[in-house]
C-alpha cells in the first residue's frame, strides 16, 4: 500500500513539474502572427508575395524565443470566425489587435506592398496586442537591387530584426592597420578593437578615423552591412620629419676661429688711454670757456 502511494505521489510530482516547465517555456516564447500582406486595400495573393511572406515567417522563427503563426493559419482563423474584415486591416492598430487576440498572438506583423513592375516596397509594422499600439515600422525593398551588388540591409531577415529586436541589427568592421599603437574612433568616440581587430556597429554609414602621433590621420566613411564583417585596410602615411629623427645637428659646416685682438685694443690699454684723453679734453675746454688769470680779452680776441 505504501509503495502504491509513493508511486502515485511520484507521478503527481512529475505531472506538476512538467506543467510548470511547459508553462514557463510557453511564457518565455513570444508568439508573433503574420497577417496577410495587402495591395491597394485587398489581400495580395500573388506568387511573389507568398514567397516574401514565407521569407518573413522564416526570419521570425529564426529569432530565439520567438514563434510564428503563419499567414495561412491566420487566414484560416479569420474564415472560421467569419470575420473577413480582419483580412485587410490597412495598418489600423485596433483591427490588428483584434486579429492578434483571435489567433492568441502577442504581436502582429502586417504590411502593404507598393511599387511598380519588378521593383516594390513593402511597408511593415509591428503591433503589440496587449497595449493595442504600434511599436515599430520599417520598409523592405524588393527587386530594386542590381545584379551583382550586395544588399546591405539584410533583406527580409534584416526587416524582421528591425521590427522585433533592433538592438541586433548590426554588422562589424574588421581593421587591418599597418602600424602599432594607432587609436580608432567611430563617429567621434574612441573604441577598443576585439581580439580579431573587429568592432560591432549599427548597420549604415559610420565615420571612421584612425590616428597615430607619427602619421597622418586615416579618415573614411564606411557602410556597415547587416550580419557581415567588412574589411577595412588602413594604410597610414608617415609625416616627413618626426621628433626622434631630430639630433641637434648644426645648420652648416663652417668652422669658427677666435683670434686674440692686438695689444692696443686690449682693455688694460684702451681704458687708461681713454681716461688720459678725457682729462686733456676737459682741460682744454676749461681754458677756452673761462678767462685766464691776469689776461684781458675783448670780444673777438683783441686786448683790453
Amino acid at each position: 500500500m505504501s509503495l502504491n502511494r509513493s508511486l502515485v505521489s511520484l507521478i503527481v510530482v512529475s505531472i506538476v513539474v512538467s506543467i510548470v516547465v511547459s508553462g514557463t517555456t510557453a511564457h518565455a516564447e513570444k508568439l508573433v502572427a503574420m497577417a496577410p500582406l495587402s495591395t491597394l486595400g485587398a489581400e495580395d495573393t500573388s506568387a511573389a508575395t507568398k514567397a516574401l511572406i514565407a521569407q518573413l515567417e522564416a526570419a521570425v522563427a529564426a529569432i530565439p524565443d520567438h514563434k510564428v503563426i503563419g499567414a495561412t493559419s491566420v487566414v484560416d482563423a479569420i474564415k472560421k470566425a467569419k470575420r473577413p474584415q480582419l483580412k485587410v486591416c490597412e495598418g489600423e492598430s485596433a483591427c490588428l489587435t483584434e486579429l492578434g487576440k483571435l489567433v492568441g498572438a502577442q504581436y502582429v506583423i502586417a504590411g502593404e506592398v507598393g511599387g511598380l513592375g519588378a521593383a516594390a516596397v513593402v511597408y511593415l509594422n509591428l503591433t503589440e496586442v496587449a497595449t493595442g499600439k504600434e511599436l515599430r515600422s520599417t520598409t523592405l525593398a524588393i527587386g530594386a537591387q542590381d545584379k551583382g551588388t550586395e544588399d546591405k540591409t539584410g533583406g527580409a531577415n534584416g526587416a524582421i530584426i528591425r521590427l522585433l529586436d533592433p538592438s541586433r541589427y548590426t554588422g562589424s568592421l574588421r581593421f587591418a592597420i599597418d602600424v602599432t599603437g594607432a587609436t580608432v574612433y567611430v563617429n567621434g568616440s574612441k573604441i577598443a578593437l576585439g581580439p580579431k581587430s573587429e568592432v560591432l556597429l549599427p548597420v549604415g554609414p559610420q565615420a571612421i578615423r584612425v590616428t597615430h602621433p607619427e602619421y597622418h590621420d586615416f579618415v573614411r566613411f564606411i557602410d556597415v552591412v547587416y550580419g557581415k564583417a567588412t574589411d577595412v585596410t588602413v594604410g597610414m602615411q608617415q609625416y616627413p620629419t618626426i621628433s626622434h629623427d631630430v639630433k641637434g645637428r648644426p645648420l652648416n659646416s663652417d668652422t669658427i676661429i677666435y683670434n686674440d685682438p692686438p695689444t692696443w685694443r686690449r682693455w688694460y690699454v684702451v681704458g687708461p688711454a681713454a681716461v688720459v684723453l678725457g682729462t686733456l679734453v676737459g682741460v682744454l675746454v676749461g681754458y677756452a670757456a673761462h678767462d685766464l688769470p691776469g689776461v684781458c680779452r675783448k670780444v673777438g680776441g683783441a686786448p683790453c
